[in-house]
């Protein structure tokens, strides 16, 4: 009899104990959104920032975007496949890719077809997990021609993420609009201040400068980390609830 009212409290405790469980973000991707290593400073990804957006009590964010990866590197490394064995229902994954998978030259060069059906296999895995997929295009790097004209460099990668949203009704953060916007604001010489663009002598990290087109200073990374929060909003995922004001 008292082996029966135990298991019974515990059997009533159990939805109580999981629903006190923080949901958690995972973020799939590339260095833009990846976390840093101290010799990197001050190089900054978005993910790293996007935790302060939210109550930490009830969600936490789970970087597993990584430098130099794509959607076929990320598969290969087994990288994939451990992140989707740590989701559990109720969680959501973030998954922007796209600057490793467009260049030819690079051995993460993952050509348009087989780019379009990874993402339908991440989109698809995250579903059968009864958790959400999110899908992010990719970021802009800072390009200007010499008239200012901003120039984009992801081809047709950015629009592949689009159509599996669509086609796959998956919520969609267009990170590539988003962030052209704030370059296109700011124009050549003050968007240089959201990358990592340091004189020679001005960080120990750096002793020679770096003019780097593509990755963050910590103000682009919070920028864009307020991107994809204004995104979540927009998107109106149940994510919305635990966002700070």
């Amino acid at each position: 009899m008292r082996l029966a009212i135990t298991l019974l409290a515990l059997f009533l405790l159990a939805p109580a104990a999981f629903a006190d469980e923080p949901v958690t973000v995972f973020i799939a991707g590339d260095s833009t959104a990846a976390n840093k290593a101290e010799n990197k400073r001050p190089e900054t990804g978005w993910g790293e920032q996007l935790q302060k957006h939210f109550d930490a009590k009830k969600v936490r964010v789970d970087n597993r975007a990584l430098n130099g990866r794509s959607t076929k590197t990320f598969i290969a490394e087994g990288r994939w496949q451990a992140l989707i064995d740590s989701v559990k229902p109720g969680d959501y994954v973030l998954i922007q890719f796209g600057h490793n998978d467009q260049p030819k030259e690079k051995a993460s060069h993952t050509p348009p077809e087989d780019f379009r059906r990874n993402l339908e296999r991440f989109v698809d895995e995250v579903r059968a997990k009864k958790a959400t997929p999110v899908l992010l295009t990719p970021v802009m790097r800072r390009r200007f021609d010499e008239k200012g004209v901003f120039q984009d460099t992801h081809f047709e990668y950015p629009d592949i993420v689009r159509g599996v949203a669509a086609e796959r009704k998956v919520a969609l953060i267009d990170m590539h609009r988003l962030s052209e916007k704030v370059l296109v604001r700011e124009g050549p010489e003050e968007s240089r201040k959201l990358f990592l663009q340091l004189k020679p002598g001005e960080n120990p990290n750096y002793p020679q400068g770096v003019e780097d087109n593509t990755h963050f200073s910590p103000l682009g990374a919070d920028i864009m980390a307020a991107l994809v929060a204004d995104g979540i909003r927009g998107q109106k995922l149940g994510l919305v609830k635990f966002l700070k004001k």
